[in-house]
């Protein structure tokens, strides 16, 4: 039986090149909540970029460590499990690897996620609890099935394209 839905999640996001390799980002969050924030993204001299903003792989780590804190700390207070200090490390690995057709092509490795926490509550509790934390990371989610990623090409003001 398919879980019952409690609530969509749904972002439109749109990057505009401003730079060398610069991007500004605009996410705008239309369900559970509504808001509209810019976010820029560089690269550093190793890529050709001028380093004036976070990498996008910087973004993304941010976006899997942070939401699985709001996740645990979220959950612990509506299971009413003390936790006081709490501190997340992930260790993200990817490869670059031969590409026949362009300079290279990118390969996930890996990544451990190390949890760091203080609580008076039974182990047990707090394994359930980050277990239910791991499960409702959106970006922890992403990362743990295979996605369907369609991309579609609009060139020269032409009808778009799937490519």
């Amino acid at each position: 039986m398919a879980a019952e839905k409690v609530f969509d999640v749904i972002f439109d996001s749109e990057g505009v090149c401003v730079g060398k390799l610069r991007n500004e980002v605009t996410n705008t969050a239309h369900k559970p909540f509504q808001v509209s924030r810019m976010l820029a993204t560089d690269e550093g001299t190793f890529q050709g970029g001028e380093d004036t903003a976070p990498t996008p792989l910087e973004f993304f780590l941010t976006g899997l460590v942070g939401c699985l804190m709001t996740q645990i700390r979220v959950f612990a207070k509506k299971k009413k499990i003390p936790i006081g200090d709490l501190t997340v490390s992930c260790r993200a690995h990817w490869e670059a690897v031969a590409d026949p057709d362009m300079p290279y092509a990118a390969r996930p490795a890996g990544f451990v996620i190390d949890i760091s926490l203080d609580s008076d509550a039974p182990e047990e509790a707090v394994r359930a609890l980050l277990d239910g934390a791991k499960r409702a990371c959106f970006v922890e989610a992403t990362l743990a099935q295979k996605n369907d990623i369609q991309h579609n090409l609009r060139l020269n003001s032409a009808e778009p394209v799937a490519v």
